[in-house]
């Protein structure tokens, strides 16, 4: 069941507004019963019903976004993020975006680095062989906005390998600004819909440095809690996640 454990949280886990399930998820909407089974290590439960029953409640589907024009200069842009990995340690990586894996996915992600958003964004979820999870703005005000304009999703033209760039998802059309990096070939993700829309092409070291010792967020691990993320932002982190790594900068280069 350790798969079912690392996905779960792939899953935005916002409160605002009601997640509308199509017809084949509806049965399974507050089913305690398939969370306890999970739990347990029961065989037989789909991984792609798990993922999608954590997702009730959800925020995404509030509204769907069409993608900006003119997000895309001429080739593959390339994004820089400058971290501060702990205090006083400071690394880099670049982050090569592809419009052809998936053209909605980076467009977005494109529109917030130009937005600024990235900027004191903590890398709040971080498990060693798995994933480096990042996305929830520090202002609770600006998450709520992101959260009220979900975009479209793209086919998986791409591979969940290491070191490809994610949007994580509350099931079908609900990518909003929650973001992942792999760590490893987690090609299991790829049937569950998750389209890598770029990948770090320098300073993978500075990724694998991530401060990584929080590991599990709540209510499964002692890690950060994305709900009290989303309602108190980064005054929640600073207070009890002190040393979670974070975004300085992030630029097109």
């Amino acid at each position: 069941m350790l798969l079912l454990k690392y996905v779960l949280p792939l899953v935005v886990l916002a409160t605002v507004g009601a997640f509308t399930l199509g017809p084949s998820l509806r049965g399974l909407a507050n089913s305690s019963a398939v969370r306890m089974a999970a739990e347990s290590g029961s065989a037989g439960m789909d991984r792609r019903q798990f993922v999608h029953d954590a997702a009730v409640g959800a925020a995404a589907g509030v509204g769907v976004a069409a993608a900006p024009k003119g997000a895309f200069a001429e080739g593959d842009p390339k994004v820089q993020f400058q971290v501060e990995l702990a205090p006083g340690k400071q690394g880099t990586f670049v982050m090569q975006v592809h419009p052809d894996w998936a053209p909605k996915g980076a467009a977005r992600f494109l529109e917030l680095v130009d937005s600024d958003f990235f900027t004191d964004v903590r890398f709040f979820r971080v498990l060693k062989g798995f994933v480096a999870q990042f996305g929830i703005s520090g202002d609770p005000q600006v998450s709520a906005k992101w959260r009220a304009s979900a975009i479209r999703d793209d086919p998986v033209t791409q591979s969940n390998k290491r070191g490809t760039v994610v949007f994580a998802t509350a099931g079908a059309n609900t990518r909003t600004s929650q973001l992942f990096i792999n760590f490893g070939d987690n090609a299991f993700l790829d049937k569950m819909g998750f389209s890598p829309i770029g990948e770090i092409v320098e300073g993978m070291d500075t990724v694998d440095s991530l401060y990584a010792d929080y590991g599990e967020g709540a209510p499964r691990g002692k890690g950060p809690d994305q709900n009290a993320i989303q309602s108190r932002g980064n005054a929640y982190l600073k207070d009890k996640f002190p040393n979670l790594s974070y975004i300085t900068n992030a630029k097109r280069i």
